[in-house]
């Protein structure tokens, strides 16, 4: 295959005009629907429509990992300096008929290139979030008396900020030919976007939750586990160690197989390759994927734990959380399952992804809420200590 130069800024303006022009539409569609709602309302729905389209991106991102798209387009930002693979067929057609069971294909180039289309488009939209915000936040400012909006255009700015950096991540995933830690920093970023527009789409909307300091410490402590069992999920993905162990609930026959944790978890590599540039030796692959069956253990019993507290409140709202804890809990368990006896299917692997998107922005808007519900609490125990009177 011919080499391609890793960066070709070229096409970089047409790539944000598609992405400019595919945010419209949702623009168009939150400024028609909440025409005569008040400023803070069409934020907030900019803000759940965001939060809906980025989770449908690290969705179809998941897509492209999964189907080795990644490399569909071996440069960046667009595909071999072109705005789309249509001005790119004679280099693909090239580049497949040297390595025919290479990266790139025409179908797979689509892939990439609609990933980063869809991209482009969130960050347009968070762009435009963020300009919003600083501009009812300024009017507002500008007014003696009036109220301040219930989410700090810090937070959008913020978030924005992230967005560029994950776009950084996606450069460096394809120029770096999919090294393992960028593509699970990658994996992570997208996930950390569901997290920081989940918490401000909550956050216009006071509906708070009363919790136990026990039970809110323990789902403060429940999403830093599921981060830390996410990104050895990613890990697991990125580095192609699924089948390491393609039977259950042994691996390779043993409750405690050949393992490498040394070689597996050394984060400086490429992909596939060894500590000392060889080959990844399968008892690292191994240790990987065995990893992750021992943090689902941690995890699931944490939902369990978690579901059982909340439905013991006897708090009808709480009971509610319970159940939907307890199926997400299910489906991750149930997808997981799915790949590692039904040899990885696409379907199942999704879904995985889907399961672990979905958790995460639960217990963001869970926790937020709960947040919202001790906010609320010390209000009151403030106003009450100041209404006593004296003795």
């Amino acid at each position: 295959m011919n080499s391609v130069a890793a960066y070709d800024l070229a096409p970089l303006a047409a790539i944000v005009l598609a992405g400019g022009l595919l945010a419209l539409v949702p623009l168009a569609w939150v400024r028609l629907r909440h025409r005569d709602a008040r400023p803070a309302a069409r934020l907030r729905a900019l803000t759940v429509l965001t939060l809906f389209l980025t989770f449908d991106l690290v969705l179809f991102g998941a897509f492209t990992r999964l189907t080795d798209s990644g490399l569909g387009c071996p440069d960046w930002p667009g595909c071999y300096g072109s705005a789309s693979p249509l001005g790119a067929q004679r280099d693909i057609h090239a580049a497949q008929s040297a390595l025919p069971s290479g990266p790139v294909t025409q179908g797979k180039a689509w892939i990439e290139m609609t990933h980063r289309y869809l991209a482009t488009a969130v960050g347009a939209l968070i762009l435009a979030l963020t300009v919003m915000s600083w501009i009812e936040a300024r009017k507002r400012y500008a007014v003696k008396g009036a109220t301040r909006l219930a989410v700090s255009p810090w937070w959008a700015t913020a978030t924005l900020a992230w967005v560029c950096l994950q776009g950084a991540f996606g450069a460096l995933t394809v120029t770096m030919k999919l090294y393992p830690a960028i593509v699970t920093a990658h994996l992570l970023g997208g996930l950390m976007l569901l997290v920081l527009l989940a918490a401000q789409s909550r956050s216009y909307v006071r509906a708070p939750i009363s919790l136990a300091p026990g039970l809110y410490h323990g789902a403060l402590l429940l999403a830093l586990l599921c981060g830390l069992q996410i990104a050895l999920g990613g890990w697991v993905s990125t580095n192609y160690a699924v089948l390491a162990c393609q039977d259950f609930p042994t691996c390779q026959g043993h409750w405690w197989p050949p393992m490498d944790f040394d070689a597996g978890f050394t984060l400086r590599r490429g992909l596939g390759e060894g500590q000392e540039g060889g080959y990844l030796p399968f008892a690292a692959l191994t240790a990987i994927h065995y990893a992750h069956r021992l943090g689902a253990a941690v995890v699931l019993a944490g939902l369990a734990l978690m579901a059982w507290r909340l439905n013991a409140t006897g708090d009808r709202g709480l009971r509610r959380w319970a159940f939907a804890l307890s199926g997400v809990a299910l489906w991750q368990l149930a997808s997981g399952l799915a790949n590692v006896l039904l040899g990885w299917p696409l379907v199942a692997a999704v879904a995985h992804t889907a399961g672990a998107a979905v958790l995460v922005t639960m217990l963001t808007i869970f926790i937020t809420r709960a947040r919202q519900g001790r906010r609320t609490a010390h209000s009151r125990a403030f106003a009450a200590g100041h209404l006593r009177p004296a003795s």
